[in-house]
């Protein structure tokens, strides 16, 4: 199965006000920077996908990055500082900012297999007396197995607890987790970190798109992960090229070393001082929103465009993914051969029209769409829009 498709996947008022500018869709899709390019901006019904550019930056992260923009820093002082104060916020051990969530797991990975010994970096990807492997279950793959493997480290995958066992040895530098796959593995994350724990293995949680909820910036750490990753430009509302990589002090500490402006296998992974500041800020107002109250809105929404289409008998319903984009979603069905109308035509029709409007396609059958990155009156045009096909 690609996981990579069901998290990145294309075609198949309240906080949130806060969070998005206000824009109208009409003349996001006349008079924007982009229509210089014959780019045609999208009203985003799929979610916090890198494809449609993550998310949109909150005003505080703008002023931030605006600000941080016009003053030369010493960048490793300033990634110091500013992960210490984002651990502090969070009640982690320590924190880091990276070049998105892919870069901090090459990160993670390094600092895994020089085993915290900075001054063996320099020599990655040249595993000679190193640690050289990774485990991971083969239900978790991902698509990004080569941020694994661009640190020079053979991935062992294995399916059961007795082939975790048996794989675990001298050479084993890290144990790997997605967390959006967990419901499909054998492993479950408790058990995944008892055996870290038991061998002294560093465990990696990749939870890029894991917030909401709040909680998860601090659980999975407290559960037990010696790392955790999320991206900065999903539901952070921070910037797009941002990433955080979360937890053990000694592991995070190595992690500055192994990431521009340094030297070696990260150097291309570059975080300047203003994403840096940029993702601060996003933490900090992330912090003060009113999820339960951004979470009605989105619900409100989601029942408008239910109650507009299934008077044509297509079936609605509300649905919130347990992992990964974790809002209210919609959920339309209907007998597509009856209708003589498929899930990918209807798609189809929403990208290629005036405004242009992606959405997810289900397996199976039926499209999912996101209200979470709706701005203003955008639910009401997507509403419209399925009527105008659904000929409601």
């Amino acid at each position: 199965m690609k996981l990579r498709a069901s998290r990145r996947r294309f075609l198949q008022g309240s906080a949130a006000a806060v969070a998005l500018s206000p824009l109208p869709a009409a003349e996001a899709a006349e008079t924007t920077i982009y229509s210089k390019l014959g780019v045609r901006p999208v009203i985003n019904g799929i979610g916090t996908v890198t494809v449609l550019g993550g998310s949109i930056m909150s005003p505080e992260v703008v002023r931030a990055m605006d600000e941080s923009a016009r003053y030369f820093v010493n960048i490793p002082e300033l990634q110091q500082k500013a992960g210490a104060r984002i651990a502090e916020l969070l009640g982690v051990p320590a924190a880091m900012v990276t070049a998105g969530a892919a870069s901090a797991i090459t990160v993670a990975t390094s600092v895994c297999a020089v085993s915290a010994e900075v001054s063996k970096l320099h020599q990655l990807p040249d595993m000679t007396g190193l640690k050289s492997e990774v485990i991971q279950q083969k239900s978790h793959r991902s698509g990004y197995e080569a941020q694994i493997r661009l640190v020079g480290v053979k991935i062992i995958e294995i399916e059961t607890r007795a082939e975790l066992d048996a794989a675990i040895n001298e050479r084993t530098a890290m144990l790997h987790f997605l967390n959006l796959a967990d419901p499909n593995g054998q492993i479950k994350r408790d058990e995944w970190i008892a055996v870290g724990r038991q061998h002294g293995i560093p465990t990696f949680l990749d939870a890029a798109a894991d917030v909401p909820p709040v909680s998860n910036l601090t659980g999975y750490v407290k559960q037990g992960f010696d790392l955790v990753t999320f991206s900065g430009g999903k539901g952070l509302f921070g910037p797009q090229c941002s990433g955080l990589l979360l937890g053990r002090k000694d592991l995070i500490d190595a992690g500055h070393q192994a990431i521009s402006p340094r030297d070696g296998i990260g150097r291309g992974m570059k975080v300047g001082k203003e994403e840096i500041m940029g993702l601060l800020a996003a933490v900090e107002r992330y912090l003060k929103v009113d999820h339960e109250s951004e979470h009605r809105e989105m619900e409100k929404k989601v029942s408008y465009i239910i109650d507009a289409v299934t008077k044509s008998g297509v079936r609605g319903k509300q649905d919130v993914p347990e992992i990964a984009n974790h809002v209210p979603h919609a959920v339309l069905e209907w007998d597509e051969q009856a209708r003589n109308l498929t899930s990918q035509q209807v798609a189809k029709q929403l990208l290629e029209g005036e405004p242009s409007i992606a959405v997810s396609g289900q397996r199976g059958g039926g499209l999912r769409i996101s209200v979470w990155l709706m701005r203003g009156d955008e639910h009401e045009i997507v509403a419209r829009r399925l009527q105008e096909i659904f000929k409601v």
